[in-house]
């Protein structure tokens, strides 16, 4: 468990170790000048040992950063306070970041639920929140985070198809799910970098597209697809348009027409209504059986 321990300060250690370095000094001089050089030669090595004592324990720690400490390999706590402080020279320390990192991961080939290829990429923001973890969980955390982020996505990527082409039954699709995609990935992230004491703040998805091999067919596929719906469409406002013509004609009584006029309006009215081309008006000069 990661235990927080706020350190003297670092400012009284530092005018210490000016102070007895330059009592150090004075003690070398005075041992050269003086015939006593033992002892001033004496008191210049402890002055010297001091300071190195001294100085040795005092530490910068930046903004958003900590020092995890250990003495002779017991965890002793983690700093996060910032400023020149002051620990025991005999700690071992060890520097941690706990900025906020982005991780532009690298386009993978993997296959959706239904068995294709697709490739997909993510951007995970991720940060260190428990420091004895990341420093002693795991070796490596930087890496840790690449490797399992990498699994995190394949792992969606084969939990969910695509799109609905193939599973128009799916409650979720790689392409449709949007956030909830987004959500899915970034609670499987937080499982898994538990262990690191990472936390993941944000994961997205930043490419998903089909493979090459299949991207073609995909592509014409998706057009028949669109182009049938647009079709049923047509189909279904020129049978409304034609049952409105037909009804109001009757109702108007401004021609009367027998079943078999009927069938020929009802035909010429659906190509021109149907057809991708505009249609192109033929005068008939005589009767309709003629």
């Amino acid at each position: 468990m990661e235990k927080i321990v706020k350190p003297m300060s670092g400012y009284l250690a530092f005018v210490l170790t000016i102070v007895f370095f330059l009592a150090g000094i004075f003690a070398v001089v005075q041992a050269t000048k003086l015939e006593s050089s033992g002892y001033w030669g004496g008191l210049a090595v402890v002055l010297f040992i001091t300071f190195i004592f001294i100085a040795k324990g005092i530490m910068i720690v930046n903004p958003n950063h900590s020092r995890v400490l250990t003495f002779f390999g017991k965890y002793v706590g983690s700093v996060k306070q910032n400023g020149l402080l002051w620990v025991n020279p005999l700690y071992r320390t060890q520097n941690i970041s706990l900025r906020s990192y982005n991780l532009n991961g690298q386009t993978l080939k993997v296959n959706d639920k239904m068995g294709n290829p697709i490739e997909i990429a993510a951007v995970i923001v991720w940060q260190v929140r428990d420091t004895y973890k990341a420093a002693f969980d795991v070796e490596g955390y930087n890496q840790y985070v690449q490797i399992q982020s990498e699994a995190a996505v394949r792992h969606l990527a084969t939990s969910c198809p695509y799109d609905r082409m193939e599973a128009e039954n799916a409650e979720i699709t790689l392409r449709d799910g949007g956030e909830k995609v987004n959500e899915l990935l970034e609670v499987e992230l937080n499982e898994r970098l538990f262990a690191a004491g990472i936390l993941v703040q944000e994961a997205r998805i930043s490419h998903l597209a089909y493979a090459p091999e299949i991207a073609g067919a995909m592509l014409q596929r998706q057009q028949a697809t669109a182009i049938v719906a647009a079709r049923s469409k047509i189909v279904e406002g020129a049978v409304g348009m034609v049952e409105m013509a037909l009804e109001q004609l009757s109702k108007k009584n401004i021609v009367e027409l027998d079943e078999e006029k009927k069938a020929a309006m009802v035909s010429n009215l659906m190509v021109v209504l149907c057809g991708e081309k505009a249609a192109t008006p033929i005068l008939n000069t005589g009767s309709l059986y003629h």
